[in-house]
């Protein structure tokens, strides 16, 4: 997804998009070898053979089709997003979506989704599941079946170098962005302006609900803002390719679980397959493999929970 930058120079500006919309490679078992990561599209999935278990739960119509859709929001680095051919989906997600597929003897089609529209698209049969680091929230519990596959969470960003002194417990009075449909506007920011703000007489925080992260920086950088709620791997992720474009000021540990899961629509036939399935790619040495590629491994489990 591309967008303009208003920050102070063009350079910096274009610093920080490519930070956010660089393409990462599919995780291989040396990412030095093929050089940028975001130039690989090397197949992690390539030579996993099919788990018998998962294969013979599967629906009869998966196997006459032989095919799953999985939809994908392909705009989040390093989790969701596309290579520099600007086709093949790449990062944590992509990975994690082939080796299911692998799993269940499937190919696999991606459908890129904007976020808020993927769970109406499951529930109304467009997309067989998705992997795009959502986490599980009642509202989601209620028309999906979510299975675990790894930890995120949000951290809060604000200007580099922090010039107004802010932490996450002082954010009440500001305006700070949450992108459309997320977590961190759903539920983490309501969660943290009760227990900070408004419970102690405090003026609430401000939400600025944005489209994409790209957005959200671009006006961060303008000073339209005074801060970012989202995905603490994006921003870690960004932090790292553009040092000093932001400063990571802090955790939000309220509100939702960090763990993140795969979604299918609630009562789905295909479930007990997509759960065996991917309990399997858990206990695989790729799915670690995947985590390291991208600097996650701090996200790893071991339980794909359903529910």
């Amino acid at each position: 997804m591309k967008t303009r930058n208003k920050v102070q120079s063009a350079a910096a500006g274009l610093a920080v998009l490519l930070a956010l919309t660089a393409c990462g490679g599919a995780a291989t078992g040396d990412p030095a070898e093929s050089g940028s990561k975001t130039s690989n599209t090397a197949d992690i999935s390539e030579g996993i053979q099919p788990d018998p278990a998962a294969v013979k739960l599967l629906p009869q119509s998966y196997k006459d089709k032989g095919e799953l859709t999985v939809a994908m929001d392909l705009h989040y680095p390093p989790t969701t997003f596309l290579a520099d051919d600007n086709v093949t989906p790449i990062g944590l997600n992509p990975d994690i979506a082939r080796l299911i597929a692998k799993k269940l003897d499937l190919k696999l089609k991606f459908v890129d989704t904007k976020f808020d529209t993927i769970v109406p698209g499951l529930d109304g049969g467009r997309f067989d599941f998705t992997a795009t680091t959502m986490s599980k929230t009642e509202e989601r519990l209620k028309v999906l079946d979510m299975i675990d596959y790894f930890k995120a969470g949000n951290s809060v960003a604000v200007a580099a170098g922090n010039p107004l002194n802010l932490t996450v417990e002082t954010l009440c009075g500001k305006n700070i962005a949450v992108t459309q449909g997320s977590t961190g506007q759903l539920k983490r920011l309501p969660a943290l302006n009760e227990q900070t703000c408004t419970s102690k007489g405090q003026p609430a925080i401000n939400a600025v609900t944005l489209p994409n992260v790209q957005e959200a920086l671009t006006q961060l950088h303008s000073k339209r803002i005074d801060g970012v709620l989202y995905d603490t791997t994006s921003l870690g992720w960004a932090e790292k390719q553009q040092p000093g474009s932001f400063t990571i000021i802090g955790r939000v540990n309220v509100g939702n679980s960090d763990v993140t899961a795969v979604g299918l629509k609630k009562g789905s036939p295909l479930t007990p397959a997509m759960q065996t399935a991917l309990q399997s790619v858990l206990e695989t040495p790729e799915y670690k493999e995947s985590l390291e590629n991208w600097g996650l491994e701090s996200g790893a489990i071991t339980d794909a929970k359903l529910n």
